[in-house]
């Protein structure tokens, strides 16, 4: 219990931190996790819902309304419904993207999973996907490690790692932009 306090923190990550512990407490974890994706993707989705979502226009009423209309058409219910609606009651709706992103670091911890996201310039091939995944699950401490890869050209060569609150950055426009800073010291 003590590795999953610190993993979140502040506000949002209380709400994450209570929120999970009565979903591991009803064996919902699973359900919750994913109706807190669904409930993600209809914010991303809806530029009207995100500023609804993020608004201190609405009262905590009018957005318990709304989200109750919402969550019913999207098939949301049970103890992610409940604590969506708690949320906006208390008048925290703002801040939900955050709790989500706790609730999901826990939910990954629980099942030892790790998240990285690589930034590239170019696609990697399925063989250096699977030795980064390799290397990554080393340097995690041998935990299951789910790689989102991202291809921006504008980093020329090299990569990007985030894993966790780490970060590497070994890219061509970062060492360029490097040499560029000390050249002007320099100079």
């Amino acid at each position: 219990m003590a590795k999953e306090e610190t993993l979140v923190s502040g506000m949002a990550g209380r709400y994450a931190q209570a929120l999970f512990e009565l979903a591991k407490e009803s064996k919902t974890t699973d359900q919750v996790a994913k109706d807190l994706v669904a409930f993600r993707g209809l914010v991303t989705e809806s530029p009207d819902f995100a500023r609804f979502v993020k608004s201190p226009v609405f009262t905590a009423e009018e957005q318990v309304a709304a989200l109750n209309s919402i969550l019913t058409k999207a098939g949301i219910a049970g103890q992610a419904a409940k604590f969506l609606k708690l949320v906006a009651t208390k008048r925290r709706l703002f801040a939900i993207d955050d709790m989500i992103a706790g609730y999901q670091r826990l939910y990954d911890a629980s099942r030892g999973i790790s998240r990285a996201d690589v930034t590239v310039a170019e696609p990697l091939k399925d063989a250096h996907v699977a030795a980064l995944k390799s290397a990554l699950a080393e340097v995690a401490g041998g935990t299951n490690v789910e790689v989102t890869v991202t291809v921006d050209p504008s980093i020329i060569g090299g990569m990007i790692v985030k894993l966790g609150s780490r970060m590497v950055d070994s890219s061509l426009k970062t060492k360029l932009n490097l040499i560029r800073t000390r050249m002007k010291e320099v100079g």
